[in-house]
């Protein structure tokens, strides 16, 4: 790594990217609770974070009552609607593996199944039709060289490199973390209470627009950070 005159690292500017998540078909759907118990136990990771988090990114006319697609099916499908809460706040980002969030969730649906008769007889209009993503990745060109110009640039970014920077890379960063926080912690430990800041703000159960807005502000709350 290149270094300055007085001995500090050089800091790379934060890059900021884009994304779109891509829809694939599985070939694999539910009618009954039973199917949907099967087909959660099979599908991929990938899967799983489809159903999850795809919904903050596409456009609504008004928010949905269910966070994720296993919960919002439960409720309109088989219309039932104390499982569907129960799926509904399940928050995937309390775990770093999918498969421990796997695990909750056929945990639920098996507790259910077993504690209700009528559920195992319904049947839903409309099938479940399970997806995985692939995420394609874009360089916007953008890019902050300091916390005041990252501070800048937030309120102009689009809800796609929210999702990539906050929401994503929680799956990518070794430590389960937004992008913005290792890289503030370069600058000093100025920049320590809006790290901490942004790590409490709840990235799942809000729209992107509302997810924006609250870092936006952990910034603002800091001007420390960009001294």
């Amino acid at each position: 790594m290149a270094e300055l005159h007085d001995d500090r690292p050089l800091i790379e500017p934060f890059a900021v990217k884009d994304c779109a998540v891509i829809a694939i078909a599985t070939a694999r759907r539910a009618v009954t609770v039973h199917e949907l118990l099967d087909g959660i136990a099979l599908i991929p990771p990938e899967s799983l974070y489809y159903h999850f988090f795809t919904g903050l990114l596409q456009a609504r006319f008004e928010e949905p009552e269910y966070n994720n697609d296993f919960a919002g099916w439960v409720a309109n499908q088989l219309h039932d609607s104390q499982l569907a809460e129960q799926l509904a706040v399940v928050d995937p980002t309390s775990y770093s593996d999918p498969e421990a969030l796997r695990s909750v969730l056929l945990e639920i649906i098996q507790v259910a199944i077993d504690g209700t008769e009528r559920l195992s007889w319904l049947r839903a209009s409309r099938p479940f039709d399970f997806v995985r993503s692939q995420i394609v990745i874009f360089d916007t060109g953008r890019r902050a060289a300091n916390v005041a110009e990252l501070a800048t640039l937030l309120p102009e970014l689009p809800a796609e490199s929210i999702f990539y920077h906050f929401i994503d890379a929680r799956r990518r960063e070794p430590l389960g973390r937004d992008d913005f926080g290792p890289w503030l912690e370069c600058f000093g430990p100025q920049t320590a209470p809006l790290v901490e800041s942004l790590a409490n703000v709840d990235c799942y159960f809000d729209n992107l627009a509302g997810l924006k807005q609250r870092i936006v502000r952990c910034f603002e709350e800091h001007p420390e950070a960009a001294s």
